[in-house]
């Protein structure tokens, strides 16, 4: 059988995605086969990427959004030249292989963004595509287009059904990303069945409604021109991101063609092998690459090198002409900060007045964003109460609406909770950004796909979440977090900040920007809250410390945010009644699991009661406290909020002083009873 070179690739992608998934015995082939003619023209044509150097700053971004065909990605890696082999490729979906079951941005060289979840890769695309025009309109200048790459994305069905995959396409159009272009596997197929049985609407119309350029490709199965048309219209339109429907049969040449069995198991061998005859292969070889395919894909990865190359001339000149503008891009791509920032943070004493966490959070971001320009912070809709635009951040916009510009530094998103907190991943994974969020921290957990996500991919993302507790007051229990900091505190390589002051906030901004491949929640209160004796920015660092001490305490306080003045509260009390009372500050517990043995110890004592002071629920307090004050029903599970002001919902749930000095005489005297102190967190 005849076939021209790109034809020939078409079909050798489409058998080693067949050989990859039923050698790992588990995948998704049919998408890679019917996405292969599309991906080709993409790889081969357009995508200006350099495999040696996967860091290059300029490069255009791939996303593959319906990562279930990431047999598709592997192989496309494979043919260009990234560092992933023939044996990877084998040993796809094997414990520790470059080639995991979805697409793992720690995994893969070449990856951009992790996706698998359906939904979150066209929604990090929208920030990888608004990174590039932040950049641009900050840094490029007159004959230096230092930024203009363009976001790629394959994207099909599933993806399209996800909520947050409308939430960040709404927002493309609205900031007329016009350098994000998007090829939609329109194969009708779901894992359910042909897509007529839950999934009607017209998608273009959709996407056109929501300020996109469209256009189609009838025959996607074969027509690699006509896609090649496509793409090249899409790049003319400067003003709207573009979707490009590409009609495809999923699982093309298989027996099992456009059906749903061929999106989520392997072919058969049987099948394979007539596949194989189909496409002019030996139907008993496997794994098998014509070296003319791998001579077309090398010519591109030549075209990339040289691609490269002439950028970093053109960089090269840039830096003697704008030194400064040069050395802070390098800065930013190798993910330091500039150098002394830390002398910008605030500091208080008692002495200062008494304001909310979320304010203090305002505080030090107008402290440090003069420093530290590589902030893009924003609101799901709530600006004035979360207060993490500083005063002279301007709104990112399109030119055009005459709202902004590209330079801004503080995105509105409206009301999008899981599309903002995708969109900060795709902004991460560009480069240079340090993205932080914000909203409710009970509507964490509107996006929380996305927050797992930052933390699989260890990216430096800040989601700063005010009104964190009973303490937010009348909205009631609708808005008021019981569960949601014990969800982020279990979640991997996720730090959980509750401060206690405005000096505590000062160090929950310190750690979290040091940390460079983890996430951060900050749990900011509404409620004013003083600055305490003892308190230091340092100390966050340690995730617990002794805030206030007796010789010889005879029980340990520790508490998180604004319950820890509760704790000092109640110490005091005890401390006259000849109750000696240590009090811990614990703004993060996962910090605090990170330190010595010995540390641990110090902060601890062996052998002496502790009581936990939190108003939210008690659930994992067991690893660190014999007994709790939260949001309980007294047997040890936790309840829901209920509206009223705040001072009164604590009187209410019995999160007061007079109650922390209860438990912690109670739980002494049980303990004197009992002969000793039970040893908390040990694993057995």
């Amino acid at each position: 059988m005849v076939h021209s070179v790109d034809q020939l690739a078409v079909d050798t992608i489409r058998v080693l995605a067949a050989d990859m998934t039923r050698g790992a015995n588990s995948g998704h082939p049919g998408a890679p086969m019917g996405c292969a003619p599309m991906a080709n023209v993409l790889f081969t044509k357009y995508l200006n990427v350099n495999p040696k150097n996967t860091k290059f700053i300029n490069r255009d971004r791939f996303v593959l959004s319906n990562g279930h065909g990431c047999a598709l990605q592997y192989v496309l890696l494979h043919l260009l030249g990234f560092d992933v082999s023939m044996d990877d490729l084998k040993n796809f979906r094997q414990v520790g292989s470059k080639t995991p079951g979805h697409p793992e941005v720690t995994d893969t060289p070449g990856l951009e963004v992790t996706t698998g979840p359906l939904g979150q890769g066209i929604s990090n695309a929208v920030g990888l595509a608004a990174a590039q025009e932040h950049f641009a309109a900050t840094y490029n200048r007159p004959n230096y287009e230092i930024f203009d790459n363009y976001t790629y994305v394959i994207l099909g069905d599933g993806c399209l059904q996800e909520g947050v995959a409308l939430e960040a396409i709404s927002l493309a159009g609205h900031w007329k990303l016009g350098k994000l272009i998007c090829l939609y596997d329109s194969n009708k197929i779901t894992i359910d069945g042909e897509t007529n049985i839950s999934f009607t609407e017209n998608v273009r119309m959709r996407f056109e409604a929501c300020g996109w350029h469209t256009t189609g490709v009838a025959d996607g199965n074969n027509d690699q021109e006509a896609i090649g048309k496509a793409i090249e219209e899409a790049k003319a339109v400067k003003d709207k991101p573009s979707l490009i429907e590409i009609s495809t049969t999923i699982g093309y040449g298989s027996l099992i063609e456009n059906t749903s069995k061929a999106h989520g198991s392997p072919l058969t061998p049987d099948d394979i092998k007539q596949l194989k005859q189909k496409f002019g292969f030996n139907p008993e070889e496997k794994y098998v690459v014509p070296q003319t395919v791998y001579d077309l894909y090398n010519s591109r990865t030549l075209h990339g090198q040289e691609y490269e190359a002439s950028w970093n001339t053109l960089f090269e000149k840039y830096s003697k002409e704008y030194p400064t503008e040069a050395a802070e891009i390098e800065r930013r791509f190798a993910g330091d900060l500039p150098q002394g920032w830390e002398a910008a943070l605030p500091r208080f004493t008692p002495s200062d007045p008494a304001v909310a966490s979320r304010k203090a959070s305002e505080i030090v971001l107008n402290a440090i964003a003069g420093t530290i320009p590589d902030f893009m912070s924003g609101s799901a809709d709530l600006s004035s109460s979360n207060l993490v635009r500083w005063k002279s951040a301007a709104p990112f916009q399109h030119p055009s609406t005459g709202l902004g510009d590209y330079k801004g530094q503080y995105l509105f998103y409206g009301v999008r909770e899981h599309g903002m907190f995708a969109v900060m991943n795709g902004f991460a994974c560009y480069g240079g950004i340090i993205p932080i969020g914000s909203t409710f921290l009970n509507f964490l957990t509107y996006g929380w796909g996305s927050v797992r996500l930052s933390a699989l991919s260890h990216l430096r993302v800040l989601y700063v979440m005010t009104h964190d507790s009973i303490g937010l007051g009348e909205d009631g229990p609708t808005h008021q977090p019981i569960e949601t900091v014990a969800l982020c505190r279990s979640t991997p390589n996720l730090l959980t900040f509750r401060p206690a002051d405005a000096n505590e906030v000062s160090g929950s901004y310190l750690v979290a920007l040091n940390a460079h491949k983890r996430p951060s929640v900050l749990a900011l209160s509404r409620q004013a809250l003083p600055n305490l004796e003892g308190s230091s920015v340092e100390s966050v660092s340690k995730g617990a410390y002794v805030l206030q001490d007796k010789p010889n305490a005879k029980v340990i306080i520790t508490a998180t945010g604004s319950e820890v003045s509760l704790a000092v509260e109640a110490a005091q009390v005890l401390n006259e009644q000849d109750i000696p009372t240590r009090v811990v500050s614990m703004p993060c517990t996962e910090l605090y699991d990170e330190q010595p043995k010995e540390y641990k110890e110090s902060v601890f004592t062996p052998g002496t009661p502790i009581v936990s002071v939190e108003a939210l629920g008690v659930w994992g307090w067991e690893r660190y406290a014999h007994a709790f004050v939260g949001m309980t029903d007294g047997q040890g599970s936790n309840i829901f909020g209920s509206s009223g002001p705040y001072k009164d919902l604590y009187k209410h749930f019995n999160i007061t002083a007079e109650a922390v000095v209860k438990k912690a005489q109670d739980t002494i005297v049980h303990f004197e009873k009992l002969g000793y102190v039970p040893q908390l967190g040990v694993t057995i």
